[in-house]
């Protein structure tokens, strides 16, 4: 058996837009029994709610869709992670900028934006501003089935 596919989503605080990623990973990836194929995590990429669970908004939206993401708390993304996840999602160009700078660049070319592995590449809305969490569920639930649907049928992380 290979070692599963490690996954590390990331956004600015990791308590909206990368743990509701990160849980609809995990949800879809056990719905199709791919479980001991796939680690996942999400971080952030700035220190400010470090240690704070997921936003109520984002959890009632992942609840909606019978997804708990219990017990999940802020962490800040590492240099290490670069080493040890396989694929870094970013939600955003910001998000992508500060990974690389958090990370010393991208030589293995793992760092990717979410949204690139749709028919409509961009940026994951950021409920945090908009208050729209309906888009960026609809926005990470494209994305995420997207690159589950790229790792299993190319076998390739790149979009």
């Amino acid at each position: 058996m290979n070692p599963p596919i490690r996954i590390l989503f990331v956004c600015h605080g990791n308590i909206c837009r990368s743990p509701m990623a990160e849980f609809v990973m995990k949800d879809l990836v056990h719905k199709a029994g791919l479980d001991a194929e796939f680690y996942i995590e999400s971080a952030a990429t700035s220190t400010e709610e470090l240690g704070n669970e997921v936003y109520p908004p984002a959890r009632r939206k992942l609840a909606e869709h019978g997804i708990s993401c219990k017990g999940k708390t802020a962490r800040q993304m590492t240099h290490r992670d670069y080493d040890s996840f396989d694929l870094l999602i970013g939600m955003d160009r910001w998000n992508i900028r500060n990974m690389e700078r958090i990370s010393g660049g991208d030589p293995h070319h793992k760092i990717h934006m979410l949204m690139d592995y749709t028919q409509r590449p961009g940026e994951v809305a950021d409920p945090w501003y908009t208050g729209n969490f309906d888009a960026t569920w609809r926005d990470v639930s494209e994305g995420c089935a997207a690159l589950l649907d790229r790792i299993t049928t190319l076998n390739s992380l790149n979009p």
